[in-house]
């Protein structure tokens, strides 16, 4: 096998294990399954080392030492009370999301399947009741050859008083987790975290807007699915086309919705097709839903939902809206000590892959354009609009981010200048256009 079947074997299974490892985790039933698993084997090692063991004496006055009877109706009350617990909570608190994400969106159930907490909150009952019933199996009578498996019974009246532990913890779990505030602060997290996995600035390594370009003509290639493209394998691309001496230009973008037989790009030169669309197609995770992985957009997107929910006509919630504005700009300080995703992607100065991206230009429109205009009811929003710009202003250094910065100030400041005739929010919304201008002046400034 040469080393470019080797580089299109790395593609082949790129995107596909990141994806599936992605979706793996975030699955509600993973941690649950396997605590089950491991209270089933724990409940069997312990009936296996009844009497093999002898226990100090002060651990032996804390073991179960009742008979038959006792042990049955022990076990027997944990395990109806752990699951009916557990399905009767859990009812209850679906019930409760769904009420929830009518006014916050359908994130807040993705936030509740994701949480591990809740995962191992689940686990911990479903275990105790297999635990038991695995351990009550055990129990004979004087006729079966009398047998009472005291650890096991001693374990779960353990698991018990964990249960009660893990069931007021959950409780109060909850009711925080549909807290708006705490909602936004954690899609603001999965925006924080797609951040962190970019370049430090000036680290973006073989990304670059220049490079030759293999010769000879391009063919198109094909999409051999559809589905939103979750995950795309740069690296994998890369790798096929430069053990072909090839050159890949995409047409597509995570996030973007493929579409059976649709153009997604180019290979040069013409003959590599077959090859490249074999490549190509593997290394493109399509699934039915967005992921925020490498779609910067997708959790800027969710943020705005959550404002555009709260300033909606049926609701009329500035503060939920200012609480989002002050997560957007958050995120974007934290976007300042990173770089982007390049356009291009080089290898040994030959341009290799080409793809579309998302810039800071259409990151920023999309964070504050349907803010801005549906807050423009609200002279608090459209006020605090202009003070985050100034202080995503203060923090920015690069030329070109200042920019675009400027531009979304002087629309902010416009917007809520047309909005209101209130001489007294006119004139906040001034002072805070002025700083913002003020701190634009003084990094480029500084820059030159």
């Amino acid at each position: 096998m040469d080393a470019a079947h080797r580089c299109g074997g790395a593609a082949v299974n790129g995107a596909w294990l990141r994806q599936f490892w992605s979706d793996l985790l975030a699955q509600f039933w993973l941690r649950p399954a396997l605590m089950t698993l491991t209270g089933v084997i724990l409940a069997a090692a312990l009936i296996r080392t009844e009497g093999a063991i002898e226990l100090p004496d002060w651990a032996a006055a804390w073991v179960y030492a009742g008979g038959v009877a006792g042990a049955r109706d022990v076990l027997g009350t944990i395990a109806a009370a752990s699951i009916g617990v557990a399905g009767t909570t859990f009812s209850i608190t679906v019930a409760a999301l769904s009420l929830a994400s009518s006014q916050m969106g359908p994130r807040l159930l993705q936030n509740f399947t994701r949480d591990p907490g809740n995962q191992y909150a689940l686990g911990t009952f479903v275990a105790t009741f297999a635990y038991s019933l695995l351990a009550l199996r055990s129990v004979r009578e004087a006729e079966e050859g009398a047998f009472v498996p005291q650890l096991a019974v001693s374990g779960a009246l353990l698991l018990a008083v964990a249960c009660a532990g893990v069931l007021i913890w959950f409780l109060n779990h909850i009711a925080s987790s549909i807290n708006v505030d705490r909602v936004v602060a954690l899609v603001r997290s999965d925006l924080v975290h797609a951040l962190q996995a970019l370049p430090a600035r000036g680290e973006a390594g073989d990304q670059d807007d220049g490079g030759d370009v293999p010769a000879g003509a391009a063919a198109p290639l094909h999409a051999r699915g559809s589905g939103y493209l979750r995950v795309l394998d740069e690296g994998g691309l890369v790798d096929w086309a430069a053990g072909r001496e090839a050159c890949i230009r995409l047409m597509v973008r995570p996030g973007g919705f493929v579409f059976p037989g649709m153009m997604v790009g180019t290979v040069t030169p013409a003959h590599l097709r077959g090859e490249a669309e074999t490549a190509l197609g593997a290394a493109l995770s399509l699934g039915d839903t967005r992921n925020v992985t490498q779609d910067l957009e997708y959790a800027v997107r969710q943020l705005v939902e959550v404002g555009m929910r709260a300033l909606s006509a049926g609701t009329r919630d500035p503060f939920t809206a200012i609480s989002v504005l002050d997560q957007l700009g958050a995120a974007l300080c934290e976007t300042a000590a990173h770089d982007l995703p390049g356009g291009r992607i080089r290898r040994d100065g030959v341009l290799r892959l080409e793809r579309s991206v998302t810039d800071y230009d259409g990151l920023v429109d999309a964070m504050f354009h349907m803010l801005r205009q549906a807050g423009t009811s609200e002279p608090a929003v459209s006020i605090h609009l202009v003070e985050v710009l100034a202080a995503v202003a203060a923090v920015e250094r690069d030329p070109a981010r200042l920019a675009t910065l400027r531009r979304h100030l002087d629309l902010a400041w416009q917007a809520g200048m047309r909005s209101t005739e209130d001489e007294t929010v006119r004139a906040a919304i001034a002072k805070r256009h002025a700083d913002g201008l003020a701190a634009i002046a003084g990094r480029g400034a500084r820059a030159g």
